[in-house]
Parts: structure tokens; C-alpha cells; sequence
């Protein structure tokens, strides 16, 4: 029983995010996913939604129905770029009258077909006013409504933050930069950080050891995406500038059929996550792309596959890959 309590204490965090899906066709295969991964019984599902904010009322119903149907703790994604301080504020006060208690709150990306784009003078400039403006409009309705100030004290407001290990190469931050901008975040109110995708075990240990030395205590997740398909790693460098390593692209590219790059992209997603669990990461935050096996058998690698309604972690029954080379087999 004492080895059981410590190994539950002790147990990283597991989490995944959802993208909503964007046509009504698509919704049987979304929640499919959906299901599979609540399965596991993750501390937390993030719900995003697409630039712009275009999907937003999609993404605040997929929340609702993982808060109404699900034990698992959806996170709602709230992005401010557009928007003027009066409109963020609405659209907070919708997700908590909806019952929801925690955010990621994101800057957001401005509209790419606009190079003059300019953001509204009242408008919430950066995710460091977005925290802030969390916690003012929960104080606000806390002050005005005893019954608010209750539910509040007994489901305190979770906010998190995204952070970049390497540097935001999108907004031309460094990472000294980008250590900076996360302790005004914890300043602000955040709760906690998750890291976008990175594909080098030093660009986390040293971000946080760098986020340490500056003053940052919130906890710092680390953000993997699974590396089994090639034109996604692709995809992504275009969608966020963060390329993935040359020679695991070559050695993708390499592979006969979607089956053997899988083994292999999962090796290494595996080998990146133990190494950065070995070093003190509390917890994995998987960037799932809405394709659950990927997750789960990373997370399976690593002997997180899921959890026991007690709270026992189900270890994995089986190593499910080898280790892979570090560097790309020949052509």
C-alpha cells in the first residue's frame, strides 16, 4: 500500500489537446478520439480552436459536453488578438456561467492575409492582459455574487499559459526573451505553463533551468507531438517556424509504408519523453492532432498509458517500440 501511495504521488501528469471538429462530417471520428483518450483518464483536455477565433462557439460546446458527460477536466482555449477588452470579457463570462474554471490563455495569431493588420486600441494586447483579465473578471463576479465568491473558493480558477523553449521564432523571441515574458505571466496569475512542441530533451531542461534562475515557480509542462508522419512535421514547422531535426525527417521519409514510420516516430517521441520525465518534467501535454493512437502509444512507452479509477497508474504490459538511432539509417 505504501509503494502504491508513493507511486500515485509521484506520477507525472498526462494531458492531450483537442481541436474541434471544423465540418459537421467530421464530428463522429472527433469524438471517437475523444472518447479513447478520456478512457485513459488524463488530469486534463485542452479544447483549441482555429486562428481567428472562427470555430470558437464549436469549441465551447465540445467543452460543455466534456464537462456534462466526462470525469475528465476540459481546459478552455481563450485567445484576445482582434478582440476589444469588452468582447474578451463577454466571452469569459459565457465560459464560466457555463460552469468552466479553466483557461489557456493565448495571445493568438493575427489574421494572415492582412499585412497592415493593426491590433484594436482597446483590445487585450498580449496573453500576460488576457491572465490578468481572468482574474479580474472572476474577482469581479465574485465581488457582486456571494454564491460566485463560494464556487469560486471551492473550484479556484486554473490559469495556463503557453511557453517557448526555444525561443517564439513567429514573434522573434529569444528564449532569454521568452523566459522574461513567462515569470510576468506567473506575475499576471498563471497557474501553470505547457511549452510548445519541441524535438531536443535540452531545449526543455535548459528552459526551465534558465525559468528556474529567473524567479519561475508554476509548474512547466512539456508539449510533444507525436513525430510518425512526415507531411505533419512539415505542416507544423509552416504553422508554428519550429522545424523538426533533418535527420528524423530522412529517416521517415525512408521507411517503406505508414506502419513502419509510426514504430519509428514513436520510438522517438518515446525516448524525448522519458528523457525529459528523468530530468523533472511534471507532467506530458501531447499535441494530438485529433488522432488518438499516436497519443496513446506514446504515452504507453513511457508507462503512462493510463490510470485506474483509484488512481493506480496502469503501467504499460509491454515495451512497445525499440530505441531508436540518433542518427537516420542509410538511403
Amino acid at each position: 500500500m505504501v509503494a502504491e501511495a508513493l507511486t500515485y504521488r509521484y506520477r507525472p501528469t498526462v494531458s492531450f489537446e483537442l481541436m474541434p471538429p471544423r465540418r459537421p462530417e467530421a464530428a463522429p471520428k472527433f469524438w471517437e478520439t475523444a472518447r479513447r483518450l478520456v478512457a485513459t483518464n488524463p488530469d486534463f483536455v485542452s479544447v483549441t480552436y482555429g486562428a481567428g477565433g472562427g470555430d470558437r462557439a464549436t469549441a465551447r460546446q465540445v467543452v460543455a459536453t466534456l464537462l456534462e458527460g466526462t470525469p475528465v477536466l476540459p481546459i478552455a482555449h481563450l485567445t484576445c488578438v482582434g478582440a476589444s477588452r469588452e468582447d474578451v470579457s463577454a466571452v469569459v463570462d459565457e465560459f464560466l456561467e457555463a460552469g468552466v474554471r479553466s483557461f489557456l490563455a493565448l495571445r493568438g495569431d493575427p489574421p494572415r492575409d492582412q499585412p497592415d493588420w493593426r491590433p484594436p486600441a482597446d483590445g487585450v494586447h498580449s496573453s500576460i492582459e488576457l491572465v490578468a483579465l481572468l482574474r479580474e473578471v472572476e474577482a469581479r463576479r465574485c465581488a457582486v455574487d456571494p454564491a460566485a465568491a463560494v464556487r469560486g473558493a471551492a473550484r479556484p480558477l486554473t490559469v495556463a499559459v503557453a511557453t517557448f523553449p526555444d525561443g517564439n521564432r513567429q514573434a522573434g523571441t529569444t528564449r532569454a526573451q521568452e523566459v522574461h515574458r513567462l515569470l510576468e505571466k506567473q506575475q499576471a496569475g498563471a497557474s501553470f505553463a505547457i511549452t510548445q512542441l519541441f524535438y531536443a530533451a535540452d531545449s526543455y531542461t535548459d528552459f526551465v533551468t534558465e525559468a528556474r534562475a529567473a524567479g519561475v515557480t508554476i509548474p512547466i509542462l512539456a508539449g510533444l507531438m507525436p513525430a510518425t508522419e512526415p507531411r505533419r512535421l512539415r505542416r507544423v514547422e509552416e504553422l508554428t517556424g519550429v522545424p523538426a531535426p533533418q535527420h528524423l525527417l530522412d529517416a521517415l521519409d525512408a521507411l517503406p509504408d505508414p506502419e513502419a514510420q509510426h514504430a519509428y516516430g514513436t520510438a522517438f517521441g518515446v525516448e524525448l519523453a522519458q528523457r525529459v520525465l528523468d530530468a523533472g518534467a511534471p507532467g506530458l501535454h501531447v499535441y494530438t492532432f485529433n488522432k488518438y493512437r499516436p497519443a496513446l502509444d506514446l504515452l504507453e512507452g513511457v508507462h503512462l498509458g493510463g490510470r485506474t479509477p483509484h488512481g493506480v497508474p496502469d503501467l504499460a504490459r509491454r515495451p512497445l517500440v525499440p530505441s531508436i538511432p540518433t542518427q537516420a539509417p542509410a538511403v
